[in-house]
């Protein structure tokens, strides 16, 4: 019980707000650019946009949302923990809400074609990729998940010996084998690939951010004079790490320091001028936290 209150104390009522606006982001982007023309989302979405179409008609998209997604972020409460299962159910429920009363209370049609791409099967892949692919980001960004494939891949990809993403592709590729042959047709299915894309691009670009930043690191044996340099320059610290070289033995100073990625060139330059012969590896990095001071 303890833990149980210790888990609720961490949620946001922030977090709510944002997941309340994702939730209705992606039933946008579904119910208006996707389902009308038949195209695919990918996961338990596109299950049920699928499920939804080929059952009678009380039987909608909301209902399958609902009954496919909770189930399955469940079953994943023990691995995922309360607070995870609190804020996705909380975006499942407010996704199916708002998918309810686009397609059967307000006064939008979109029983044929999309009510603002009509029935151009590209413009509709792309948008709606893009539109859910903002809410499915923001619910991952402020701690849940959209679409319970993610938790089913987390559960099932160690035990088939896949990696999670690899576990996601294998479900949609048989999703979409499985649209194609209920459709009889692979045109639809072929775009709902494009929806994915789409999707899955704009899902990395609001969970990451669209400039990461870099990390670099760099052997030398001029650390003070780089370390300076570098601060002077770009005006932000540089952390020193004494190390040991692995053929020589002698001591050696690696740097850490982080830059954009319009700093990078500059930053090659000026640390080559001081020392011809450090070595500089440079990565990725996908979000950078200052602590308050």
């Amino acid at each position: 019980m303890e833990k149980i209150l210790k888990s609720l104390r961490t949620l946001r009522v922030k977090n709510f707000l944002i997941l309340l606006l994702a939730g209705a982001i992606n039933a946008f982007g579904v119910t208006v650019f996707l389902a009308p023309v038949k195209l695919y989302d990918s996961g338990i979405s596109g299950t049920s946009v699928l499920l939804s179409q080929i059952t009678p008609e009380y039987m909608s998209l909301s209902v399958f949302l609902l009954i496919l997604n909770i189930p399955l972020f469940l079953l994943g409460l023990k691995r995922q923990g309360l607070t995870f299962t609190v804020y996705s159910v909380f975006a499942v429920g407010i996704y199916s809400l708002v998918a309810w009363l686009i397609t059967d209370i307000l006064p939008i049609d979109v029983s044929m074609a999309s009510p603002l791409a009509g029935d151009d099967l590209l413009l509709c892949a792309l948008f709606g990729g893009i539109v859910s692919g903002v809410g499915s980001g923001l619910t991952i960004r402020y701690g849940g998940a959209i679409d319970g494939i993610e938790v089913m891949a987390v559960i099932f990809a160690k035990k088939l010996n896949v990696t999670v993403g690899t576990f996601v592709m294998i479900y949609n590729v048989l999703l979409y084998i499985t649209c194609g042959f209920v459709l009889h047709s692979w045109i639809l299915p072929l775009y709902s690939i494009v929806t994915y894309g789409a999707g899955l691009k704009t899902v990395d670009f609001i969970v990451e951010g669209f400039d990461r930043s870099k990390e670099v690191i760099i052997v030398t044996d001029k650390p003070l004079e780089i370390s300076n340099v570098l601060m002077d320059t770009f005006g932000c610290g540089t952390t020193r790490i004494t190390a040991t070289g692995g053929y020589t033995n002698a001591e050696k100073t690696i740097i850490y320091f982080v830059v954009n990625r319009f700093q990078i060139s500059r930053m090659k330059g000026l640390v080559h001028e001081i020392d011809s012969k450090a070595f500089l590896t440079i990565s990725e990095v996908a979000d950078v936290f200052k602590a308050n001071n």
